[in-house]
C-alpha cells in the first residue's frame, strides 16, 4: 500500500502518517521528507552537507536536492511493501518528479488522501505548537502539553516555538499553499486517486476515516 497524505500546514499529516503506518494490516514505513532532510544533515552525508549550506544561509533546500534524498530513501528495503509519504509533493512539479522516482522502481501510488482543515483550526493548532530543540518531537500548549512545562518528554531538552508558527506567518503560509496546491489536487483527481477528508475533528476520528477509506 503506497499512500500520500496531503493537506495544508497544521492539518495533521505527520501525526496521522505515523499512527497510520502502525495500524495498517501490513505495517509500512512513514516516509517524511522533513525527517529525511534532518537525518541527512545529522549524519553529514554528501547530500546533507549540501543541504546544510543552503539552510545556514536561510535559503530553502532546492527541489532537486530533496528529490535526490527521496530517491535514495526509496531504494531501501523497508519501502518494498509500501509506504506513507508526507511532506511531499507540495506542488505539481514535485508530483511529477515523484512519479519519475517511483516509476523507476516499477511502483505506483495507490491513494492520495487530502486532509482538509479550516483556517481557524490550523491557526489554533500551529500557534500552540512546541518543538523539541534536540529530537524534533512535537507538543502543543493545549492539545498535547509536555509533562514538564518547557521540556521534552522524550529527551528532556528545551522546547521552542518555530518562527513560522506565529499567527501572521501562518496566514501567509496558507495563502501560498492554496495557490500551489490547486494544480496538485487536479493532477491526482484526474488520476482518480484523490480522496478528501475533513481533518478538523479529533485525530482518532480522522485516523479511523482514513483506515476505513483504505479498506
Amino acid at each position: 500500500m503506497r499512500i500520500i497524505l496531503l493537506g495544508p500546514p497544521g492539518a495533521g499529516k505527520g501525526t496521522q502518517a505515523k499512527v497510520l503506518a502502525e495500524n495498517l494490516r501490513v505495517p509500512v514505513p512513514h516516509v517524511s521528507t522533513g525527517d529525511i532532510l534532518r537525518q541527512n544533515v545529522k549524519d553529514s552525508t554528501a547530500l546533507g552537507v549540501e543541504a546544510k549550506s543552503f539552510m545556514e544561509r536561510g535559503l530553502l533546500v532546492p527541489d532537486e536536492l530533496m528529490a535526490r534524498m527521496l530517491s535514495e530513501r526509496f531504494v531501501k528495503e523497508d519501502v518494498s511493501q509500501g509506504f506513507i509519504l508526507d511532506g511531499y509533493p507540495r506542488n505539481l512539479a514535485q508530483a511529477k518528479t515523484l512519479e519519475e522516482i517511483i516509476s523507476q522502481r516499477g511502483i505506483n501510488i495507490d491513494f492520495v488522501v487530502y486532509l482538509d482543515s479550516s483556517e481557524s483550526v490550523i491557526i489554533q493548532r500551529l500557534s500552540g505548537r512546541l518543538v523539541c530543540s534536540k529530537c524534533g518531537a512535537n507538543f502543543h500548549i493545549k492539545n498535547l502539553p509536555p509533562k514538564k512545562e518547557g521540556f521534552c518528554d522524550r529527551c528532556g531538552s528545551s522546547l521552542y516555538q518555530r518562527s513560522d508558527d506565529k499567527v501572521e506567518t501562518i496566514k501567509k503560509r496558507l495563502e501560498v499553499y492554496k495557490k500551489e496546491v490547486a494544480d496538485l489536487i487536479d493532477y491526482y483527481k484526474k488520476q482518480d486517486k484523490l480522496y478528501r477528508l475533513d481533518a478538523d475533528g479529533d485525530a482518532n476520528v480522522v485516523l479511523n476515516q482514513i483506515i476505513a477509506l483504505i479498506k
